[in-house]
């Protein structure tokens, strides 16, 4: 096979930005920086893989790429369309020889154990999760006297959510609490408080959390010498969805390869919409002017996702946006039917017309999984689920409680983790407090035992406990001392922590059996690990969705509707997509009225529900919304004003209707010849 054959189904832009670079003599490929401006649905992951695959075959040793992306799975599908590239091309095996490929957080933390010393950060270190990184600011709160607080100070969620998007930003903290959390504004001292002795304690304890992966990389790489020796480790450096980074992931990527050499980036400025997680779309705009000489742009318009009609309105919708790389997407697929704008008279009929579309659509052999509702809000699809639940229409809404933070799923994950680092507290309290009789009080002295013992478990056998736990005492400790033993392979550990746990799971918690099955499923994923550090922490970077005793009823039916919030749509399609509320206050949301770059993030936003449609687009705008807090029988309403994205342009590209019925309280009585003159019988009182 040639050596372009490769790139033979790829399309001209595609194949451009695969091949990007001049061959090098002897092996490699040399180039500058690339911006791939990768319009929605124009096959953004294909042409990544195609890269990967292009730079091997042409000599780059593949341990020298560096692929960073925004989920664990999409880092294993990048890693298997590129070896199968490569097996084709050339009959060659790669896949277990792309060993740098995976999320920023994965990545960093791979790093920041090989440079530990450098860094004066132990190399064993714990990762905590979000609940548990919530539950040590809860703690500290208490401590430092913060919860007693006359007025209410935040909760620990938003204490982190805080604290998240101000070490990611790399803002100050009033500009965070004074865009993003303006009722915390006056709580600034009391919260840097907080958060200094939030940070103590996680040095202390030899903790870091999910922002200290990126913070301590960020950190790292601002040093001359660990960046000089980090860069050059790899030739090429790969990033996917670009427009989705934040400051610290952005500033990390640049002095990787200050100079640019071997940088590709792949994204779209028009679906940058997560601002609130702290990502940043000045990121991708400024990419290119980043570097000198400018990084080369290459932008893919070819759609293989939806019609023309349907990007007809997408791209009007974007040509309004005042700052954006200009793209004209086109269908691979070509014509189809334009979408619709239905003016409805209430969330009612909205909800009883996209109910009728649904099953038509179904009669007509799309099934119900091919079909999605999206809105801007999780609540904008209460009044449709309720009709939904009526007329029988099975559906499924995205969202749910994650895996670890089931109870009994934390208490099994708080023993390895004790067992793995003796200083973490939070895990230590956690276990501790498994035992009977062992309260908070308790559990920190013990803790506190084995602090002036310097962290050796065998000192705990010393340890006085109350006398409900002094049963189960020696048990705990033989367990700890198993599992912390270096010599002890981590085959099995997990198993010996169950065995240790049962008896206390059957005496904490009901419906056992089932909570038994996920504990089960834990001890399967572990063997798939090669040590504890590597299981312990890739459960708390990318954790199963859903506990079994948590999940919602089975799933009987054939097939089911998918009902979803836009954000949570990003990356998916439907061959039917019905958007609710297409009325200012939804899109764009209320909360973005008083910000011009808030308001462009909606507009980004409007675009990607658009895009998430193959072959039907129905728009919903309510004219009526009822007003909440009255009778249920009240009238009280105020009308909704038709979306501002709606301009006179991006109307020209849908066809306008209503329902029977929709701001028309006459219906059939419309068309009755006028027999009465009411305007004179009332004249007549006078």
């Amino acid at each position: 096979m040639s050596s372009v054959s490769h790139l033979a189904r790829l399309n001209e832009p595609q194949r451009r930005a695969a091949s990007f670079g001049e061959p090098v003599a002897g092996g490699g490929v040399r180039c500058g920086p690339l911006l791939v401006v990768a319009g929605a649905g124009t096959g953004k992951t294909n042409t990544l893989a195609h890269r990967v695959a292009h730079l091997v075959l042409h000599g780059v040793d593949p341990a020298r790429i560096l692929m960073l992306t925004f989920t664990r799975r999409a880092a294993a599908e990048m890693r298997r369309r590129a070896a199968d590239l490569v097996r084709t091309a050339s009959g060659g095996a790669i896949h277990e020889r792309l060993t740098w490929s995976g999320t920023f957080h994965a990545i960093g933390n791979r790093l920041l154990r090989h440079y530990a010393a450098a860094l004066r950060l132990d190399p064993q270190f714990t990762v905590l999760d979000r609940g548990d990184a919530a539950d040590l600011l809860d703690a500290l709160r208490q401590e430092l006297g913060l919860a007693q607080k006359e007025q209410r100070f935040p909760r620990k969620d938003t204490c982190l959510q805080i604290y998240s998007h101000r070490v990611n930003t790399q803002r100050p903290l009033s500009a965070t609490l004074e865009e993003q959390f303006p009722w915390c504004a006056h709580w600034e001292e009391e919260l840097t408080r907080l958060y200094r002795a939030y940070l103590e304690r996680k040095q202390r304890s030899s903790l870091l959390d999910y922002d200290d992966l990126l913070l301590y990389w960020h950190v790292m790489m601002g040093d001359a010498r660990l960046a000089a020796l980090v860069g050059g480790q790899f030739e090429h450096v790969l990033v996917d969805e670009y427009q989705d980074t934040n400051t610290l992931q952005a500033e990390i990527v640049q002095r990787l390869k200050p100079d640019g050499a071997g940088v590709a980036v792949v994204g779209d400025d028009a679906q940058a919409i997560y601002s609130f997680r702290a990502a940043s779309v000045e990121n991708i705009l400024a990419f290119p002017g980043r570097f000198t000489p400018r990084a080369e742009v290459i932008t893919l318009e070819h759609n293989y996702r939806s019609t023309q009609p349907i990007l007809d309105l997408a791209n009007a919708v974007m040509a309004e946006a005042p700052r954006q790389f200009r793209k004209d997407l086109k269908a691979v697929r070509g014509e189809g039917v334009r979408p619709e704008l239905l003016t409805v008279a209430d969330l009612r009929q909205q909800a009883e017309c996209v109910c009728a579309e649904v099953l038509k659509r179904r009669e007509a052999n799309v099934p119900l999984k091919r079909q999605g509702v999206l809105f801007r809000s999780s609540s904008h699809s209460d009044v449709l689920e309720i009709e939904l639940g009526r007329r029988g229409i099975p559906f499924v809404k995205y969202g749910g409680l994650r895996f670890l933070e089931a109870g009994h799923v934390k208490d099994l994950l708080g023993v390895l983790r004790w067992a793995d680092n003796a200083r973490n507290g939070l895990a230590g309290l956690r276990t501790l407090q498994l035992l009977p009789g062992m309260g908070p009080v308790n559990a920190r002295r013990a803790l506190d035992h084995l602090e002036r013992a310097g962290g050796a478990f065998a000192a705990l056998a010393g340890f006085e406990p109350p006398a409900a736990a002094a049963g189960h005492w020696p048990g705990l400790v033989q367990v700890l001392l198993e599992l912390a033993d270096p010599r002890r392979p981590w085959s099995g550990q997990v198993q010996r922590a169950r065995a240790w746990y049962q008896p206390h799971l059957e005496r904490l918690y009901e419906q056992v059996h089932t909570r038994s099955g996920d504990l089960e499923q834990l001890e399967m994923l572990s063997s798939q690990y090669p040590s504890r550090e590597r299981f312990l922490t890739e459960l708390a970077l990318d954790p199963p969705s859903a506990a079994s005793d948590l999940a919602g009823p089975a799933a009987l039916d054939e097939d089911y509707l998918v009902l979803s919030t836009v954000h949570s749509a990003k990356g998916m399609e439907w061959d039917a997509v019905y958007l609710l509320n297409v009325v200012d206050g939804s899109f764009p949301s209320e909360y973005a009225a008083g910000s011009a770059a808030l308001l462009e993030e909606e507009r980004r936003l409007f675009y990607v529900a658009l895009t998430r449609a193959r072959n039907d687009l129905l728009l919903f705008a309510p004219l009526k919304f009822y007003v909440t807090g009255q009778h249920r029988h009240g009238d009280g309403h105020v009308y909704g004003g038709r979306s501002r994205f709606l301009t006179a342009a991006v109307l020209s590209k849908v066809t306008s209707s209503a329902p029977a019925g929709a701001g028309d309280e006459g219906g059939a009585a419309a068309g009755l010849e006028a027999t009465l003159d009411a305007g004179a019988r009332l004249r007549e009182m006078w």
